[in-house]
C-alpha cells in the first residue's frame, strides 16, 4: 500500500489525506497505575505522530491530551468494573481520545458549584475539548473527545468556542 500523500492546509502545516489511520489502542487493566500508564502512552503516541509522520503537535495539545486521558481513565476505573480500552487516533488536525468502559451509565456533567470538592473531571474535559461525544455500546459506553493538535494562529484557545 502506498503511503498517504500530505496535503497542505492553513499556515504551512500538513494534514494527511485519508489513508492508513494513525492510531494506537491499549487495554488498561489493573490498579491505579494504569492512569499514569495511560498518560505516558498518550504522550508517547503524540511524540511519534510528530517524529514519524511530521504532523505538528503543540505543547498545549500534548498537555490537554494527557489531562483528558487522565480524567477519562480515572472515571472509568472508578465507576466501571473490568477493563478499560483507550484508543488514540489522529484525524485531520485533531487527536481523538476514545475511552471505552463496561458501565452503561452515561456520564453527566454536574452543575457548577464552587463549594463542591472534586468531581469536576467531566466539566474540565468538556471545557478543553473541541468535541465531546458519548455513545452507548452493546456492553458499556464509549466516550470520544477531540482535541486540536495546533493552537489557533490568531491566539484563541483551541477548545470550545465561547457561547
Amino acid at each position: 500500500m502506498e503511503p498517504a500523500e500530505a496535503v497542505p492546509e492553513g499556515e504551512g502545516h500538513v494534514v494527511p489525506e485519508a489513508g492508513p489511520a494513525i492510531q494506537e489502542t491499549v487495554a488498561l487493566d489493573g490498579d491505579g497505575h494504569v492512569i499514569a500508564e495511560a498518560r505516558h502512552r498518550a504522550a508517547g503516541f503524540l511524540a511519534r505522530v510528530q517524529a514519524e509522520h511530521g504532523i505538528p503537535v503543540s505543547a498545549r495539545a500534548m498537555d490537554l491530551t494527557q489531562l483528558v486521558v487522565s480524567e477519562l481513565v480515572t472515571n472509568a476505573r472508578k465507576y466501571a468494573p473490568g477493563p478499560v480500552l483507550m484508543e488514540l487516533r489522529v484525524v485531520g488536525d485533531a487527536v481523538h481520545v476514545i475511552v471505552w468502559d463496561s458501565d452503561p451509565v452515561m456520564p453527566v456533567a454536574r452543575a457548577a458549584d464552587a463549594g463542591r470538592v472534586g468531581q469536576h473531571g467531566l466539566e474540565i474535559v468538556m471545557a478543553v475539548a473541541q468535541g465531546f461525544e458519548v455513545q452507548r455500546e452493546p456492553v458499556g459506553k464509549r466516550i470520544t473527545v477531540r482535541i486540536a493538535l495546533l493552537d489557533d494562529p490568531g491566539g484563541d484557545i483551541a477548545g470550545r468556542n465561547p457561547v
